[in-house]
């Protein structure tokens, strides 16, 4: 389900050359650097103690689970996979394993079913959850998002689970393309002449008829990453200090001016795309700059918002394609 976003209380060649460099697919046979014993410490100060490198892996969380096979490791369990496959296309999942429910309540009785010798979770998930997790198995448990540092909260993620299943190799190559994919992208859109240009990037949905929309504030992933290309944040709002989301409405979105206004939207889930449909006919909407112009894109379907390098390196692309066609 699309908007259970979080479990916490809540061109060209261009593209082209960056589609090639985000690579997501994992080192061959990525060689397990060790089989000693680890001993880590997690976000919540924890220490996890594993026998070696873990392989039979849970994740409870979207994002974890695309770092998880980003690096090679499949998971044997995955909260809500149905969800996965819609909304995280950019790093699909390589085998088929078992749904543990939803991200904010898995199901304990399926995952100890599991015998799993590590279980990832996020700090979204209940203390209670993680509480009942805890008498399963090992957990990790990673810090979800910090809107002060969005970038380096992903890649200590990457870090830290790479650590724990023995593959810190792979984990560097991931980091080191991701740096070569923004790069990349920050040039072809200089050379395109939009250095500096403005963004706002939002997404919106619909329930019980009203329609919300959310602006991605510079302490967003997707909001750091906009500014790594050389692009300027337009929206004026402060973001929560986790994800960097805030909260309007399309009379919000009047102060914005003349911006390249991005979202994503997925055809899975028809509520989240009020931009093509519910707003449409709208004459606020209408006559906004961005909309008179052309200037409102929709990027690829399958591009997880909250994501991890994979993600984050197809949006990249995505973007500069669409920018500069």
């Amino acid at each position: 389900m699309r908007r259970l976003l979080f479990t916490a209380p809540l061109a060209t060649a261009a593209a082209l050359v960056l589609a090639a460099c985000g690579t997501t697919e994992p080192a061959a046979d990525d060689a397990k650097e060790s089989t000693e014993a680890i001993t880590l410490t997690d976000a919540s100060g924890a220490e996890v103690e594993l026998d070696g490198p873990a392989e039979k892996v849970v994740g409870t969380e979207w994002n974890v689970v695309e770092h998880l096979v980003s690096l090679g490791v499949d998971p044997v369990g995955v909260a809500d996979v149905k969800g996965y496959k819609t909304w995280d296309a950019a790093v699909p999942l390589k085998n088929e394993p078992k749904d543990i429910g939803t991200r904010g309540e898995p199901s304990m009785d399926t995952i100890a079913s599991l015998k799993p010798d590590l279980i990832v979770a996020t700090t979204d998930l209940q203390p209670n959850a993680l509480k009942q997790l805890r008498k399963i198995a090992p957990v990790l448990e990673v810090k979800s998002a910090d809107a002060a540092d969005p970038i380096g909260r992903m890649l200590e993620n990457v870090d830290l689970i790479a650590e724990a299943t023995g593959t810190t190799e792979r984990a560097a190559t991931l980091k080191k393309d991701f740096g070569t994919t923004l790069a990349e992208g920050r040039k072809a859109l200089a050379d395109a002449g939009l250095d500096g240009a403005e963004i706002a990037f939002a997404d919106g949905y619909v329930a019980s008829n009203q329609v919300s929309l959310r602006p991605y504030t510079s302490g967003s992933l997707i909001g750091a990453v906009n500014e790594r290309l050389g692009l300027k944040n337009a929206w004026k709002q402060k973001g929560d200090e986790a994800y960097g989301l805030a909260s309007t409405d399309v009379e919000g979105l009047t102060g914005l001016g003349k911006v390249q206004f991005v979202y994503i939207g997925n055809d899975g889930d028809e509520s989240s795309d009020p931009f093509a449909n519910e707003l449409a006919g709208n004459s606020v909407w209408k006559s906004l700059p961005f909309v008179k112009s052309g200037d409102v894109h929709r990027l690829d379907d399958g591009i997880w918002m909250f994501g991890g390098t994979g993600s984050m390196e197809r949006y990249a692309a995505a973007l500069v394609a669409s920018l500069t066609k």
